[in-house]
């Protein structure tokens, strides 16, 4: 096989390399470029079963719109010795289908789940090469670099998310003496039809235009869609949008929905109600007159048809479980947090209570929110308790109720405990390391009982409540103080997750970008938000003492302060950001970094930051909060501290 390999390669190299047409050559010299040979052996390194489902897991949203439009294609070229291939943006493949026959040949070239395509690795290869071109590439047997992948010929087309950057690859494979020309426009119709329904689901609650300038081609393929807020900025569009307007997507995004068509959102829902055909008439900015459908607030539709060549495209699928899953959204590429949500995914449903740790302002209710939204309870409450929050004369009866007239001021006919609030669902203890002792033997019996008893009454009232617990507290120090039960400690710690603070996070331009999003979609600011290269840089040498709260808190009022472009720049941002003292948050970060550190020396560098925040608004707790992104009772609980420190 190795010595086919090299005489096909010799023979390759012979030849003048003038009939290959520009964008191969290009890639060829890439590929020289990176040490290959025509007779090197592909790089197989192929990921592990584990590796591989947390790519998976990474890539769940495009996965799920992908998959059944990768199936009704495999029905439209069945028995021509092919493959269909989907991909990351980085040419990792995720799931492949295809003839069976021709499966087993292509196993032999890596063609599998958890194999690399990139130019780097295999040389040219319209996968690899369709990334690096950002667009459909047809790679025909001998124009591939590599030998060994000779006897193949690929049509790849660049997958895009709505708002134009590269997710993806969609890639049909077969042997090439049975390539069919056709096969590129099929890739390009599934390519499009799986952005069109990424789309619609983005921006399922916004103000949507589909419009074609013949009505044959509304709810087809073919059809333009936009995406505006109900006031009318521009979220997006389409490839076929921008086609019929004549415009990129990044010059749409200085337009609104009033320079595109000349009204205003009020009017055209107005025309859009009172128009009594299938569809409505609207004058693009450029002169042409189009045929439009406006949808607001549509429903998901349940089932994805088929697609077909003639016609029409399939309506807008709700988004399935993998698309829908809270843990997947929180996984922006760290390693760390990616490890935690991989344990966290195999305790989930088994009744194995968890315990979150992390400092302050890491996201641990969120996470704690994202295990509900993933398990079988999802149907159910998530009830949510703070114990730090909570005066310690009210926390029995918040948590466990009360009968009427158990204490004064109770309220008639009683109140329900959040306990049983929570029954069927689960039940979130943040700062569980602040509950008062004497109540944590009460808690430990419903745990291991499940049965609430309500202050003033007799009787047991069954719960069915799953747990989960969030500490910023070292447990294990307070059990050794007498402050913490040790019993209900291992009741608790089924399983113990650690979420790590920003700054020891490398993803945070992943976690900024995700951040901006949810700003802008909360905000309907009109526009994409983005980072200027100078704040980038801020913020990755910053400690961010108050993790992602502070951040999330910085960012929403820098995207208030935004220009027209929606680019936050060094002006944008609060003043207290720069006032920081930069050694006592570095040192903060050398604390927490430091696992010998005494708690006692944390605590002192946590206070001298609280005390000097103080002091820089004047005693003003609320502002002290926000410029550390905490919350106001944080800052109580460590006043005392904090007053001593300054004696």
């Amino acid at each position: 096989m190795q010595d086919d390999i090299r005489d096909i390669a010799a023979s390759h190299d012979e030849r003048e390399n003038g009939w290959l047409i520009p964008s191969i050559r290009k890639a060829h010299e890439r590929s020289e470029t990176f040490g290959l040979n025509a007779s090197t052996r592909p790089d197989y390194d192929v990921l592990t079963d584990g590796e591989l489902l947390l790519k998976l897991e990474q890539n769940r949203v495009l996965c799920a719109h992908a998959t059944p439009v990768m199936e009704t294609l495999r029905e439209q070229i069945v028995n021509t010795q092919s493959m269909i291939v989907l991909t990351d943006a980085q040419g990792l493949i995720l799931h492949s289908t295809g003839d069976d026959d021709f499966l087993a040949r292509a196993e032999k070239v890596a063609l599998r789940a958890g194999a690399n395509w990139a130019e780097e690795r295999q040389g040219t290869n319209a996968i690899g090469t369709a990334i690096a071109e950002r667009s459909p590439t047809v790679v025909h047997g001998d124009q591939h670099y590599l030998a060994a992948n000779r006897f193949l010929t690929c049509s790849s087309v660049p997958i895009l998310d709505p708002y134009g950057e590269l997710i993806g690859v969609l890639d049909v494979t077969g042997d090439h003496r049975s390539y069919h020309r056709h096969t590129m426009a099929l890739a390009r119709m599934s390519v499009q039809m799986i952005e069109n329904h990424l789309f619609s689901s983005t921006f399922q609650g916004m103000l949507q235009i589909a419009f074609h300038s013949r009505p044959e081609f509304l709810g087809t393929l073919m059809e333009g869609i936009m995406a505006f807020t109900c006031d009318g900025r521009f979220l997006s569009a389409n490839r076929s949008a921008q086609f019929q307007f004549g415009l990129p997507l990044t010059a749409m995004r200085a337009h609104t929905l009033s320079s595109l068509f000349g009204l205003s959102s009020a009017h055209l829902i107005d025309r859009s109600r009172a128009s009594r055909g299938p569809h409505m008439t609207l004058d693009l900015n450029n002169g042409t007159v189009v045929c439009a459908r406006v949808r607001l607030n549509r429903a998901p539709v349940a089932d994805m048809p088929s697609m077909s060549l003639a016609t029409r495209a399939a309506p807008r699928p709700s988004a399935s479980k993998d698309a829908s899953s809270k843990l997947a959204s929180l996984d922006t590429g760290d390693p760390k947090v990616a490890a935690v949500i991989g344990k966290v995914r195999k305790v989930i449903g088994k009744d194995i209570p968890i315990l979150i740790t992390g400092e302050t302002g890491t996201g641990k209710e969120l996470f704690a929110q994202a295990i509900h939204g993933d398990s079988p309870r999802r149907a159910g409450p998530f009830v949510a308790v703070n114990c730090a929050s909570i005066p310690e004369n009210l926390i029995e009866s918040e948590l466990f109720g009360y009968e009427e007239g158990a204490f004064t001021g109770a309220r008639r006919k009683g109140a329900a405990g959040k306990l049983m609030q929570a029954n069927g669902g689960t039940l979130f203890l943040d700062e569980i390391g602040d509950m008062p002792y004497s109540l944590q033997v009460r808690l430990l019996r419903v745990l291991q009982e499940r049965v609430v008893d309500p202050l003033g009454s007799s009787k047991s009232i069954p719960v069915d409540v799953a747990i989960i617990c969030a500490t910023h507290r070292n447990l294990r120090e307070m059990i050794a103080q007498n402050r913490f039960r040790e019993d209900l400690y291992y009741r608790l710690n089924g399983l113990v997750v650690k979420l790590p603070p920003l700054r020891e996070r490398t993803d945070l331009a992943a976690v900024i970008t995700k951040m901006l999003d949810t700003v802008s979609a909360e905000e309907a600011c009109g526009v994409r938000l983005s980072i200027d290269e100078e704040v980038m840089t801020l913020f990755e040498h910053y400690a961010w003492p108050g993790n992602c709260r502070q951040l999330g808190n910085l960012l929403r009022t820098a995207a208030a302060m935004v220009d027209d472009d929606g680019c936050i720049r060094r002006d944008h941002l609060p003043e207290d950001f720069f006032e920081e003292p930069r050694s006592t948050v570095q040192n903060m970060s050398e604390a927490y970094a430091s696992p010998t550190l005494a708690s006692g020396r944390l605590q002192e560098v946590t206070a001298t930051v609280i005390a000097a925040t103080l002091a820089r608004h004047r005693g003003n707790v609320s502002a002290a909060a926000r410029a550390l992104g905490v919350s106001r009772n944080t800052i109580y609980r460590k006043m005392p501290f904090c007053s001593t420190m300054e004696q």
